[in-house]
């Protein structure tokens, strides 16, 4: 496959630092957009990318579309690890600057079906990346969008109050609806899935539910498919995983679904909720 040198249009840090007992910390969120019409002219909701991410990096990262501006630009939104290599190269990437690329958008993109009106969008942390460019699509085909938004609840401590880790609601699409929900250091409040619960309306008369975030909330949705109304709803999700290469080759990113092994990079990223296998599923993904 053959490779692009993308351009830095701008680099911005939107999120702050979040410090997390039981998992890694995160030094921040960036969204960064890049010139790369080959990719732009062609991509949809839910693929990805493949970024070749400095010389420190033997292998490219997989990062979501999560906008498009035209036939030339695309946006890429990530968090930045405490120990990530290549998210760390990436957040200090600055306007004329050249990254490397796949030149291609890859990998499966969410589908509306034809006679679905209303969407339900769940996005959980980090899983607003996909779900913000289907957000803006479905509303500019005229569907009725609704986006389900969780996040941690603090920055790393200050004097000051801590604001929540939530996307910035100036920065989502136009014509939506959205209701948030985050969880404090305390656990006092819970995932994305509790606002299913909450406003258990939308959920009935969703036609089709999308979602992104950890696999704890894909296998909490799965676990409670009729408490959270979701029997009988195609509940498409962006499945992460880490992958080698992107175009098949390495088999690192394999999953058991019940319609056999399949490659998250080729069959996915987007896969119906209830073909994944998820008790085959390692826990730490």
């Amino acid at each position: 496959m053959r490779q692009v040198l993308a351009s830095v249009i701008s680099n911005e840090n939107i999120l702050g630092e979040l410090e997390r007992t039981h998992t890694r910390t995160i030094s921040g969120s960036w969204l960064i957009w890049l010139r790369c019409p080959e990719i732009a002219q062609e991509a949809r909701p839910g693929q990805f990318v493949m970024v070749g991410c400095g010389e420190e990096c033997m292998l490219p990262r997989p990062f979501s579309i999560h906008r498009v501006n035209g036939n030339s630009d695309i946006a890429i939104f990530f968090a930045v690890w405490e120990d990530g290599k290549g998210t760390r190269w990436l957040s200090q990437c600055q306007p004329g600057d050249k990254v490397e690329m796949f030149g291609k958008a890859l990998g499966t993109s969410f589908n509306i079906k034809p006679k679905s009106n209303r969407l339900l969008l769940v996005a959980g942390g980090i899983g607003i990346a996909p779900l913000w460019f289907l957000a803006e699509q479905g509303s500019k085909q005229g569907h009725d969008v609704t986006l389900f938004l969780g996040a941690s609840g603090a920055y790393k401590p200050t004097e000051e109050e801590n604001p929540p880790q939530l996307y910035p609601a100036e920065r989502l699409p136009q014509g939506i609806e959205v209701k948030t929900i985050t969880t404090t250091p305390d656990g006092k409040e819970k995932m994305a899935t509790d606002l299913l619960l909450k406003y258990p309306q939308y959920v009935k008369r969703a036609d089709q539910v999308f979602a992104c975030g950890p696999t704890a909330m894909y296998r909490d949705m799965a676990n409670r498919k009729k408490e959270l109304g979701l029997t009988g709803k195609s509940v498409q999700i962006s499945l992460e995983m880490r992958m080698g290469c992107g175009r098949g080759v390495c088999y690192g990113c394999t999953v058991k679904t019940k319609r056999g092994l399949k490659q998250v990079c080729q069959d996915g990223p987007v896969f119906e909720l209830n073909d994944i296998i998820w008790d085959e599923l390692s826990p730490k993904l």
